[in-house]
């Protein structure tokens, strides 16, 4: 009867063992499942990053070429100033 207490005891470890087994797959599957996400995650911030560095560059292009362009109008109504100035004088 000892050999079959003992059988019996040394399943129930392997079970317990097989459990928790099991249970530590469940978990490593489980943060890998995350670690995809966020892996995912990441890849989509990133190409958002470089989509928004890419409007960045366009819009601060824009915004030079608008400025080149304000002091050109700008000195182009002073020289008309000027010039209405110089006829109004005489």
């Amino acid at each position: 009867m000892t050999q079959e207490s003992n059988f019996r005891q040394a399943i129930k470890k392997l079970a317990e063992a097989i459990g928790t087994l099991e249970n530590a797959v469940d978990a490593r599957l489980e943060r890998e499942q995350d670690f995809a996400g966020a892996q995912e995650e990441v890849q989509r911030m990133n190409t958002d990053r470089a989509r928004l560095a890419d409007l960045l560059d366009e819009s601060e292009g824009r915004a030079e070429r608008l400025a080149d362009a304000n002091r050109e109008v700008s000195g182009r109504l002073v020289s008309a100033m000027e010039t209405i100035r110089a006829v109004v004088d005489r």
